[in-house]
Order: C-alpha cells, then sequence, then structure tokens
C-alpha cells in the first residue's frame, strides 16, 4: 500500500479519536456537573434544617426571655404593692396619732376654758366684795380722817406734807447708808476681778506700745547743710515742700531738720529723699525732684513689702495683689497714734485664737481680723467712713460675704450676724483699748475735760467743778444750803451715772464731792 493510501486512513483514525475523546470529555463533563448539582442539593437541605433548627432555638428563647421577664415584673410590682401599702399604712397610723394628739389638746382646752370660766365667775364675786369693803373702808377712813383732824389741829394736806418730809428725810438716809454699803463691796469685788483681768492680758499681750508722732527729724553732717538745703532765696526748700507736700521746719536745733506732715507716707517720701540728697550733696531743684521720685518708688516698694509681710505673718493667704499693697499702706496710718498695720495684725491674731478656742473658722477670723480696717488706707482720697470704703473695697476685691459683714459690723454700724463678726469686733476694742495701744490727740482732750466739767456742774446745787489729774478725776464744789451730807451721797452716784452714759474714757474717773461750810464775819 502506499503513502497516499495511509495518509486517509491517518486521517480518519485521528478524526475518530479527537471525537471519541470529545464524546468522552461531554459526558464525564455531564456527569460532573449531576454530581454538584447533587452536592449543591445536599448542602442546600442541610443549611435549611439548620436554618430551621435555630429558628426553633431562637423562639423557644424568645419565650422563655418572655416568661422571665413576666415573672421579674410581676415581682416588682408585687414589691411596690407592699412598699405602698406599708407607706399608706404609716401615713394612716401618724394621722391617727395626730387626731388621737388633737382630741387630747381639745379636751385638755376645754377643761381649761371650764376653769376659766369658774375662776372668772369667783373673781367677780370677789371684786364685788372687794368693792363693798373698800366703800365702807373709805366710809371708816373719812371718819377717822375727821376725827385726827380736830385732834392734831392739822388738815388733811398739811398732815401728808409732813408725813411725806419726814418719810422722805428717812428714806434719804437709808439710801445713804445702802448706797455706800453697795459701793463699798463693788469696790472690793472689781478691783479684785481688775487686777486679776489685767494681769492676765499682760501677761499674754506683748504688743507695741504708742511711740508714733507727726514729725520725722532728719540729722545732718554739719549746721552748715542746712543753708544748701534752704538754697538761694529758699529755691530748693520750696522745691521739696512743692514736691512732697510736707512742711520743713528748720529752726536752731543743732544738725537737725524736723519735717512735719499728717500724712506718714509724704513724711517718708521727703525724709528719704533728704537723706540721699545729704548723701549725694548735690541739692539743686532737678536733682531734689529726682530724688523725691526714687523715694516715692522706695516708698511704694516698701508698702508692699509690709503687706506681704502681714500676710505672712498672720498666715492669711489667697488675697489679691491691690489689697495686699492697701494693707502695706496701714504702715503709714495711725488712729490715735496707734498704727494701723500693727493694729490689724494684732486684731487677726486675737480673733484667730478666739476663734480656735470656740471651734470657728481660724482661718476666716485672721483674714477678717487684717482686712477690717483696710478702709483707713484710702480714707484720705475717698469720701466716707473707712468702714463703708473697707466694704466696698473687699467687695470689687471679691472677698466672702462673712469677711465683708465682719467689716461692715467690726464698729456695730450694723447688728452682727456671725460669730467671726462678734470676733472681729471684740479682738478691736481689746486691741484698741489695752494700755499704751493708743492715745489722745490734744484737740479731743480737751474737749474731753469740757465736756467732763459740763456734766458735773449741770447739777443743781453744784457752784463748780475742776478736772484734774487728766480727766481721771473730778472735784466738785457742793453748795452747802442746798444739798446735805447725806444728799451728797446720792448726787455723786447720779454724777457718775450721767458720765458713764454720756462719755467715752479709758479707765475710771474718781468723783470728788467737796462741802463746806464759811461764816464771814468783819470786826469794826
Amino acid at each position: 500500500m502506499g503513502s497516499s493510501t495511509l495518509i486517509p486512513v491517518i486521517l480518519a483514525a485521528l478524526i475518530a479519536l479527537i471525537v471519541g475523546g470529545a464524546a468522552a470529555a461531554f459526558v464525564a463533563f455531564k456527569q460532573g456537573v449531576k454530581y454538584r448539582q447533587k452536592t449543591a442539593e445536599a448542602a442546600i437541605g442541610s443549611a435549611e434544617k439548620e436554618a430551621e433548627r435555630i429558628r426553633e432555638e431562637a423562639e423557644k428563647n424568645a419565650e422563655y426571655l418572655k416568661k422571665e421577664a413576666l415573672v421579674e415584673a410581676n415581682d416588682q410590682i408585687h414589691q411596690q404593692r407592699q412598699e405602698a401599702e406599708k407607706e399608706i399604712k404609716e401615713r394612716r397610723s401618724e394621722v391617727s396619732r395626730q387626731e388621737r394628739r388633737l382630741n387630747q389638746k381639745e379636751e385638755t382646752l376645754d377643761r381649761k376654758m371650764n376653769s376659766l370660766e369658774r375662776k372668772e365667775d369667783s373673781l367677780q364675786a370677789k371684786l364685788k366684795n372687794a368693792d363693798e369693803k373698800i366703800a365702807e373702808a373709805d366710809r371708816i377712813k373719812n371718819s377717822q380722817l375727821e376725827v385726827l383732824e380736830k385732834i392734831s389741829q392739822f388738815t388733811v394736806d398739811q398732815a401728808k406734807e409732813y408725813l411725806l418730809n419726814s418719810l422722805e428725810d428717812e428714806l434719804t438716809h437709808e439710801k445713804a447708808l445702802r448706797i455706800s454699803a453697795y459701793e463699798s463691796q463693788i469696790k472690793d469685788e472689781c478691783e479684785n476681778r481688775a487686777r486679776q483681768y489685767i494681769s492676765l492680758a499682760i501677761s499674754r499681750c506683748a504688743a507695741d506700745q504708742v511711740s508714733e508722732t507727726a514729725v520725722s527729724v532728719v540729722t545732718l553732717p554739719n549746721d552748715d547743710m542746712k543753708g544748701r538745703i534752704i538754697g538761694r532765696e529758699g529755691r530748693n526748700i520750696k522745691a521739696i515742700e512743692t514736691l512732697t507736700g510736707v512742711d520743713l521746719i528748720i529752726d536752731d536745733t543743732p544738725e537737725a531738720i524736723t519735717i512735719s506732715c499728717f500724712d506718714q507716707v509724704r513724711r517718708e517720701v521727703a525724709r528719704i529723699a533728704l537723706e540721699k540728697l545729704i548723701a549725694d550733696g548735690r541739692i539743686h531743684p532737678t536733682r531734689i525732684e529726682e530724688m523725691v521720685d526714687k523715694a516715692r518708688r522706695e516708698v511704694e516698694h516698701r508698702i508692699k513689702q509690709e503687706g506681704e509681710r502681714a500676710v505672712l505673718e498672720t498666715n492669711v493667704h489667697g488675697i489679691n495683689h491691690e489689697l495686699i499693697k492697701l494693707i502695706g499702706r496701714l504702715r503709714y496710718r495711725t488712729s490715735y497714734r496707734q498704727n494701723v498695720l500693727d493694729h490689724s495684725i494684732e486684731v487677726a491674731h486675737l480673733a484667730g485664737m478666739m476663734a480656735s478656742e470656740l471651734g470657728v473658722d481660724a482661718n476666716l477670723a485672721r483674714r477678717a481680723g487684717l482686712l477690717h480696717d483696710v478702709g483707713k488706707a484710702l480714707s484720705y482720697e475717698i469720701e466716707g467712713s473707712h468702714v463703708q470704703i473697707g466694704v466696698d473695697v473687699c467687695k470689687k476685691y471679691k472677698e466672702s460675704p462673712d469677711v465683708i459683714h465682719a467689716i461692715e459690723a467690726h464698729h456695730g454700724d450694723v447688728e452682727t450676724r456671725t460669730v467671726v463678726a462678734a470676733l472681729v469686733q471684740a479682738a478691736d476694742a481689746i486691741s484698741a483699748a489695752r494700755p499704751g495701744a493708743r492715745s489722745e490727740n490734744y484737740e479731743n482732750y480737751i474737749k474731753r475735760l469740757e465736756k467732763l466739767e459740763e456734766i458735773c456742774t449741770s447739777f443743781d446745787g453744784v457752784e463748780k467743778s475742776y478736772a484734774i489729774q487728766a480727766g481721771r478725776e473730778v472735784r466738785i464744789m457742793i453748795q452747802p444750803e442746798k444739798i446735805n451730807d447725806e444728799k451728797m451721797v446720792i448726787v455723786a452716784r447720779e454724777i457718775a451715772k450721767k458720765i458713764e452714759n454720756e462719755m467715752n474714757y479709758p479707765g475710771q474717773i474718781k468723783i470728788n464731792l467737796i462741802r463746806e461750810s464759811r461764816v464771814v464775819e468783819f470786826a469794826r
């Protein structure tokens, strides 16, 4: 067989092989598809069963939770119902008790009303009987008076006057004796208590005494410096006085110049400026102005330091820095020559100690005590009392209402409503009234003595009065024809009471009444 016949045979075999392979592949594909279909159907069936099982379990759980929630809700309702019933029962019991009390009170009131009615009837009967007895007594009295008038030869008015005069003399003598006895007893008791209190106060009080004055003295290296300070035609001294607002007193005192001014800040500025000028040696208006500016800055710095020192010393924290400056300015303020800053610190300590003893807030008491006189730092610049100025300043810087009330009440301008305000008021009085704390100025001293003599001479029978011993004693000359020896005790007591009611004074005043009779005759 030739090559031409083999080629068709091979091609036919190849085609048959390809067709057979394709047929086999198609059959295998169909079987794979069927298998996959069966597998998918089985998985779907299983998933449906699982979903059905999960749904059934969810329904069972939901039913169980529903029943459990119903049971819990029923329990809560039952518990709330029991509580409500218990509360209603308690309220009914309380109402019953109140009703019983009201019934008892009504019964008591009824009994009292019945008793009052019986007493009123009894009183009416007694009053009627008393009126009858009074009328009978008046008739007897009138008849007796007629008999007495015939016997004594006195009318009723004359007899009354005689009896009243006799009784007045006896009462005057008795009152004088009793007043003398009471005064002696009270004097002994007061002296013992005064010694005890004063010794206790002195032992606990270690404060400075009054030493402030209205002038400052600057020491000079020599007397030639006075001429340089005065300057040509007085231009230097005029410049100093104009810039500082003080008066320079240059007299014959060797090596010293006196600075006089009521304002201690100005006086301190002038003193520092003068000391700097003397140390520098160059004294002329321009240099004076420079030194005064430096002195003012130095004083302002000292004021701030004094305020910070006071705050630290009293252990008071959280005060506004502007308030601290005002507290420092109190170093250059005095009240009856008592330094106001030292006084404020002393009041803060006293109020804090008393608050600690009473169990009150000691920090609040110290704070109120330190700030109680802060208004005096601005009393020259602002009109009004230092109390109102202090209240306004502390309100401005957000101080607490208790501190503001203590400031407002420390002089009794308003009634004290807190314990701290009462403590600050007491501490202020203690600090001001202790021995050596203050001294009166000359004008107030003279007015006090004049007032004392005026009160004494206002009594009838007083001829003259003299205040001596700096007002601690007053001598009163009595007219002997108007006041006898026994009435002198009563007059002395009345004068003492009037002085106590109308005057304010330190310590006590001794009242001496002098009565003497003089007979003058001339031999001619």
